[in-house]
């Protein structure tokens, strides 16, 4: 229920140029009774704050998980200056130039409790004040008819529908242009915006009258459509059929072809969109795909370095490590110096890792670096923070996730670290490739200086990325650039099992005969009534094994044997219900301490990001309403605010799991998984797995996902931009 707090705003901690601001406020009055007379951080979207006026703000108080108290500030409004001496007050604040007390004192001795109201209607009543110039008098009226303006069009924004927050940020962007942009085309708003979506802003313009055949509405719905193929499907362009299919379906009202031809040759003539050969582009979709080509083109074009003592380094590198490298890692190893741009590529247990490890000791060996120079020269980077520590436990060497670098802004969604601010780093590795998609390489790309060396490390028979492209698979494919492919494998003999049946996936076959042979790899045959108690009672002869090593991996999160079941009823396995821990219900889960759960959202502010596992320590349901969750000795407190930023993790999925290993994995296969039976996913969710995998449900299931590969079918351009150049 939302509370108020009336007083003065003292200063601002932290804000951006969106209008969110982090500040103190002096509480005069309340109705919390505790705040009276205190000075409190709040949060919110503002137009501006100032010392002077007095605002009430409309909220909830808070526990933030790092920062304590605070009033998230939902909607706020200025109260005027009314007491004689609040007018003199705001007069000489600095807002009006050429004011001093004397003369305001003078203008309010005069025009009394009305002043403001005077100066806004009858600037000419100020003549008769002695002192007061035209210059005044036109500042006065100017200044003061802008601030009123600003605050009505706040006002005329959230009169339409728009949040409070909406609102700070459309008035922000647009400042006195806002009711202009908004009567001559309100679908800008989302083209400049990121933050307002479509279905919010479509709902606003019908209401306040825009037609359903609209061009302009034609065209945002166009761009809606893109974006949600992109997401969905993962592909970079489209084709006119299918665009104007979907069409009527979001507008709700039958377009023709000639509206829609003429919607596409508007946005095609605004470069909204790009079309090339009967493909259809958003604009930064493509422009991201050509600055990919571009760059890595370049940087493939480079001239090797010199060889000079390389062989001799290498041969250090086997002695430092007690290893002797097969002719692939040299290759590899190699490359990674010689060439300014290396794929390497290869499946479970061909020693990506341990390339890796050499491939940052040898950039430090033949450039003579310290250890300390080499952290500041070479950057170690994963999509997701349990691929960066995975990266960093293998090398010894310090690594990131690729937002945590490129210092990614949650408020505003923006990296700071961009083509106009890029990093210092001269060599960038970058593992778990296959999950990064079009639109985070080209940021990265951005980031980097262009003579920056990178190296990309991953398996591209790995799911795809969850954003739009296929990067990695593309890069390979095109057959442009240095891959040095691993094939040799490393993990052999009795414990192999598991990477046996990886490769016979990856190969589109399955042998049942390997199932069963060895103590790594188990295949439970049975009905789907029976899968359930049949992971109940493998999790149980593994209940006191570390949170860390035991993981059920499921592709569907509804139904009967989906991931919200199995935690239901995993969870009473690996931590009883005990009056001794408290618990906390949130939703439809009962949550209770030394619950195992996973990260749903990055939070970069937190060193906690999506995927990452951890066990909820402690549990505060009544005075705080705050939960501390344990990642790995990074311990993270959570409020009300954000309790949807994590769920039960003793079932995940597998795109979850990606990037991640994990000693032992249980994997339910039954035909009603349906479309999420498929090569890459399953294939995935085996190579999960390190020492032993459990695979319980329908033989002829898992035969089904390894025949299909439909969700192959990503359209994208990378591979050939790369091939035949960008034309």
């Amino acid at each position: 229920m939302a509370t108020y707090i009336k007083g003065h705003f003292k200063k601002s901690i932290y804000s951006t140029s969106t209008g969110y601001n982090v500040g103190l406020f002096k509480v005069a009055k309340t109705d919390i009774e505790s705040l009276v007379d205190k000075t409190i951080t709040f949060t919110g979207y503002f137009h501006e704050l100032n010392d002077q006026d007095t605002y009430i703000f409309y909220g909830k108080l808070v526990i933030h998980e790092k920062y304590g108290e605070q009033f998230q500030v939902e909607s706020y409004e200025r109260c005027k200056p009314e007491e004689k001496d609040s007018i003199i007050e705001f007069l000489t604040s600095g807002l009006f130039k050429g004011i001093g007390k004397k003369k305001a004192t003078a203008i309010v001795n005069v025009l009394g409790k009305d002043t403001l109201k005077i100066i806004l209607e009858n600037p000419t009543n100020l003549i008769l004040i002695p002192g007061i110039t035209k210059a005044n008098i036109d500042t006065l009226h100017t200044k003061l008819k802008d601030y009123e303006a600003s605050y009505e069009i706040i006002i005329y924004l959230t009169n339409l529908g728009f949040s409070t927050k909406a609102a700070m940020l459309i008035y922000n962007f647009y400042k006195s242009k806002t009711k202009e942009i908004i009567e001559d085309n309100i679908y800008q708003i989302i083209q400049d915006i990121n933050e307002i979506t479509f279905k919010k802003l479509d709902a606003i313009a019908l209401k306040k009258g825009v037609a359903k055949d609209d061009l302009n509405r034609i065209k945002a719905s166009l761009i809606y459509i893109m974006t949600e193929i992109s997401n969905t499907f993962g592909h970079s362009y489209y084709f006119a059929q299918e665009l104007y299919t979907y069409l009527p379906k979001v507008l709700q009202v039958d377009i023709s072809i000639d509206q829609f031809n003429l919607a596409i040759k508007t946005m095609a003539n605004e470069l909204s969109i790009i079309i090339k050969d009967d493909k259809y582009y958003l604009r930064q979709m493509y422009e991201a795909e050509v600055l990919i080509v571009k760059r890595l083109g370049l940087l493939s074009r480079e001239a090797d370095n010199k060889e000079k003592q390389l062989t001799e380094k290498i041969k250090e590198l086997e002695n430092l490590y007690a290893i002797k490298y097969n002719e692939e890692q040299l290759l590899a190893i190699k490359n990674s110096y010689l060439k300014k741009l290396l794929i390497i590529t290869g499946g479970p247990g061909t020693g990506k890792t341990t390339i890796m490890k050499a491939i940052v000791e040898l950039y430090r060996l033949m450039n003579n670096y310290s250890y300390e120079k080499l952290q500041e020269k070479v950057a170690l980077l994963a999509p997701t923070g349990r691929a960066a520590k995975r990266m960093s436990e293998a090398t010894c060497f310090k690594s990131s996730t690729i937002h945590r670098f490129l210092k990614w802004q949650k408020e505003t969604n923006k990296f700071q670290v961009n083509e106009y601010n890029k990093s210092k780093v001269e060599f960038v590795i970058i593992d778990e490739a296959s999950m990064i998609d079009t639109y985070l390489l080209a940021n990265l790309l951005k980031g980097l200086s262009v003579n920056c060396k990178i190296v990309i490390v991953g398996d591209d028979h790995q799911l795809p990325s969850v954003g739009p492209g296929q990067v990695l698979h593309d890069l390979i494919e095109s057959k442009t650039l240095a891959v040095v492919e691993l094939k040799h494998l490393y993990r052999q003999g009795k414990d192999s099992n598991i990477i046996n049946l990886a490769y016979d996936i990856r190969n589109g076959k399955l042998n049942p005969q390997i199932f069963n042979k060895e103590e790594d790899l188990t295949f439970i045959n049975c009905l789907n009534k029976d899968v359930l108690p049949n992971i109940c009672e493998i999790a149980t002869t593994y209940k006191d094994v570390s949170y860390k090593d035991f993981q059920i991996l499921v592709p569907v999160y509804k139904g009967l044997l989906g991931i919200d079941e199995i935690n239901n009823h995993v969870k009473t396995i690996f931590n009883p219900k005990d009056h001794a821990k408290k618990e906390y219900h949130i939703g439809e889960v009962n949550f209770q301490e030394k619950d195992k759960v996973i990260q749903l959202t990055n939070m970069p502010e937190d060193n906690v990001y999506n995927g990452d596992i951890g066990l909820i320590e402690k549990i505060d349901a009544h005075s705080k309403k705050e939960i501390l969750i344990d990642f790995d000795s990074n311990k993270v407190k959570y409020t009300p605010s954000n309790f949807t930023n994590f769920r039960l993790a003793y079932a995940i999925s597998i795109h979850k799991a990606q990037g991640s290993e994990f000693d032992i994995v249980i994997i339910p296969l039954v035909k009603t998984y349906n479309k999420m039976l498929y090569r890459r996913l399953i294939y995935t969710a085996v190579t999960r797995a390190k020492k032993k995998l459990y695979l319980i449900g329908d033989i002829e299931a898992l035969n089904m996902a390894i025949k299909n590969t439909t969700d192959n079918l990503r359209r994208t351009t990378i591979k050939d931009f790369l091939i035949t150049g960008i034309k």
